[in-house]
């Protein structure tokens, strides 16, 4: 050991920590080296029997460095004795050591090609050379130096210096006797020897409650998973031809327990009480609003630091699963919004990781995002794309989720999303289109659907954008769903219209259907609508009282008989008054008044309505599902269609007036004889309504109307939607 080596081991600057300290030989002989900052005296004491090999002794100029020859010619496992202050304690060396990571793991890192990386980069509680631990790996290839800190070495960044592995840029460490719980972060001397603020960990599986910003080690392997039944049938329950309807929910502000500081649901409360509520409800799926940690409570989780650590807003890893595995329990499939588009700039998290733009471009007009204040992920980077990749498996794969809403697709796209002339750079072909994030999403939906079956994918897409939900091998984005964003706009504008006016914007409740089949639809009633000024669901509906929940229930019986999978976000369901606060709760008292009440029993029975008629789901995607009847009745703002399942599933004729006149004795084409049930009627008393309609049913006569030799005589009750389905005797 020269001096050099004692001062840069002193410093914490040392390239190679682990070609000093530890175990080494030197002159036919093993020495000990150990550097301990404070220690008075240190003794090296094989772990087998116990005794005493080596007093080790203080090295001259070089304070808590210590060394000492011992008489062993063969290597040994040993541990170190320390005092300090009349105090005395013993530690395993964590520089006599080895590597942990294999050379497959190193290559395949190096390629950028890792899809597990979870399980290799990260925390990992183990038991290495016979002594447990946790293996600590971080991906940092332009560092000089890089360390671990927490309470277990007082957040020295001197004591736990990682080793580097060969080109990859990975670096990694065993650290002895630390475990579950503990508290870390990453200490990077950039190139140039400057130090960074902590790092919280790229791959860290847990993190502290903000605003606290540390990583937390968490114990991720051996979940006793009790799921099978579902994980068997969910590839059946989850393609385009089944019913599928999404409650969106955002965790913090479902609901809240006043008595206890207003404080969010824990995961295992979830598991109960919202799992149950959604069951009741009908729903398939329920949608969560992002929960990787984020620090700032404002941005919903759209602005994730901890990409692969469950929020511990509301418990553990193991607690979050439990939630999983509930929702399972119930046959509902559970969704995460994902969010590999953008990242924050907080100093703890991805933004220049080891003093470089690692992670985001380092121009800024290609970096940085405008609408959000955020950075762009590099996807022309192999190891960036790999690390989202791998992040995107590690939700499907270690936490069983059902599949993947990808936030912002459209700010991922183009290059000039959001932006003026002058502050984006062109492809490489001169066009607006950002060609390696289009790669990236064909890449990670390809890998997703090819590693996890029966998982689903979809996009938050608002651009005209083609092939979206098309296979990645026709050149598609590979998506197996895209919200249709277009629909929800043209059709809440048109309901927020007074009926009078409605006439001159027909159009808008027709148009969707010139596209609804070029794309696999979800039609969204989103977080997005009910905020921001936007006002909520019932506050978007034209007149006063009763007026407003007829036009919401005749909204939502449209958007159940449309084309398209279904989604809406909690507290729509029952016509939240209140526009959508993400620090309270929602406004469950609601629920004491009828015409509430009345929506939400409206939108249970809806569900009951999807799942059980094949004609309203099977044929989603395909345009021989969806005939029109009447299309262009304007001046009555009546709009008429058929829904056709596959092989001789009765069809669904749909009738929906969006005017506050009834019209009786009004007649409709049919495209077969027999009697036709009234299976719901949005203006029922049940829901709210004051019980106008069809007593059931009504025969079919041979009269002509809208085209067809067969019609019906029906009443249509103002602001109301109607179902009707052919009965097979």
């Amino acid at each position: 050991m020269t001096p050099e080596d004692a001062q840069t081991i002193i410093a914490g600057t040392h390239p190679d920590p682990f070609a000093v300290l530890g175990l080494h030989e030197s002159g036919g002989k093993l020495v000990v080296r150990a550097f301990v900052p404070g220690a008075e005296a240190i003794e090296a004491i094989d772990t087998g029997n116990g005794k005493r090999i080596a007093d080790l002794v203080p090295v001259p100029d070089a304070p808590g460095l210590f060394e000492g020859v011992t008489r062993r010619k063969k290597r040994f496992a040993y541990h170190l004795k320390v005092s300090q202050g009349g105090n005395l304690w013993t530690a395993d060396d964590p520089y006599r050591f080895g590597p942990v990571m294999g050379e497959l793991d190193e290559h395949l890192i190096g390629e950028g090609a890792h899809r597990q990386l979870w399980r290799v980069l990260g925390a990992h509680v183990i038991t290495h050379e016979g002594v447990p631990g946790t293996h600590f790996a971080v991906w940092a290839p332009n560092a000089r130096r890089v360390s671990i800190v927490g309470d277990f070495n007082t957040w020295d960044g001197r004591r736990h210096l990682l080793r580097r592995r060969g080109q990859t840029g990975v670096w990694e460490t065993f650290i002895p006797n630390v475990g579950e719980g503990a508290i870390y972060k990453y200490e990077v001397l950039d190139s140039g020897g400057n130090l960074q603020p902590l790092k919280a960990d790229p791959v860290g599986f847990g993190a502290e409650h903000p605003p606290a910003t540390g990583s937390v080690v968490r114990e991720i392997a051996g979940y006793d998973w009790q799921d099978d039944a579902w994980m068997t049938r969910r590839q059946a329950a989850q393609r385009i031809d089944q019913p599928i309807s999404i409650y969106e929910v955002h965790l913090g502000s479902w609901r809240r327990v006043p008595e206890e500081g207003n404080r969010p649901l824990s995961y295992v409360e979830l598991a109960r009480d919202l799992v149950t509520y959604v069951k009741d409800l009908g729903f398939t799926h329920i949608e969560l609003m992002p929960i990787s940690e984020f620090p700032f409570d404002g941005s919903w989780g759209y602005q994730p630091v901890g990409l692969f650590a469950p929020t511990i807003r509301h418990g553990t890893p193991d607690e979050f699963r439990a939630l999983v595995e509930a929702c399972h329990a119930e046959n509902i499939g559970l969704l995460l919004d994902w969010v590999p588009g953008h990242f924050p700039e907080d100093p703890h998290g991805l933004v220049r990781f080891d003093g470089t733009a690692l992670y985001e471009h380092a121009d800024r007009r290609e970096g940085f995002h405008p609408d959000w204040n955020t950075m762009v992920f590099n996807y022309g980077r192999a190891e960036v794309s790999n690390y989202l990749i791998a992040n995107a498996l590690y939700w499907l794969e270690e936490h069983h989720i059902d599949g993947l809403r990808v936030d912002a697709v459209a700010s991922m796209l183009y290059r000039d999303y959001s932006r003026k002339d002058g502050e984006w750079i062109p492809n490489k072909d001169g066009g607006r289109e950002n060609l390696e994030a289009i790669a990236f999403l064909q890449n990670m939906n390809i890998a997703a659907y090819g590693e996890v079956p029966g998982i689903m994918t979809v996009a938050e897409e608002s651009t005209a954008f083609s092939g979206v939900s098309a296979p990645a091998d026709t050149g598609g984005l590979g998506f197996g769903f895209k919200w249709n964003m277009g629909w929800m706009n043209d059709t809440l504008k048109y309901m927020s219209e007074d009926p009078v006016h409605r006439k001159y914007h027909h159009s808008k409740m027709t148009f969707g259907l010139h596209y609804a089949f070029s794309e696999n639809f979800i039609l969204p009633i989103s977080h997005d609508e009910v905020v921001h000024g936007k006002g909520s669901m019932l506050d978007k509906m034209p007149g006063q009282g009763a007026d407003k929940f007829a036009n919401l229930r005749a909204y939502y019986g449209f958007m159940w008989g449309h084309p398209g999978k279904k989604l809406l976000f909690m507290g729509c369901e029952f016509a939240q008054g209140m526009e959508w606060n993400h620090d309270s709760s929602l406004d469950w008292h609601l629920l004491d008044v009828d015409w509430h009440r009345g929506v939400q029993a409206l939108i249970r029975d809806l569900n009951t309505l999807y799942r059980n008629s094949p004609a309203l789901h099977e044929r989603d995607t395909k345009p021989e599902g969806f005939e029109w009847v009447e299309e262009n009745n304007g001046d009555e703002s009546v709009l008429v269609w058929l829904r056709r399942g596959a092989g001789d599933t009765p069809p669904m004729l749909v009738v929906s007036n969006f005017t506050p006149v009834e019209r009786t004795g009004r007649r409709i084409g049919v495209p077969e004889q027999g009697r036709w049930a009234e299976r719901l009627n949005t203006n029922a008393q049940f829901y709210g309504g004051d019980g106008r309609g069809n007593m059931g049913g009504v025969l079919s006569e041979r009269i002509a109307a809208s085209g067809r030799a067969q019609s019906i005589k029906v009443t249509l009750p103002p602001l109301t939607t109607l179902f009707f389905e052919l009965e097979s005797d």
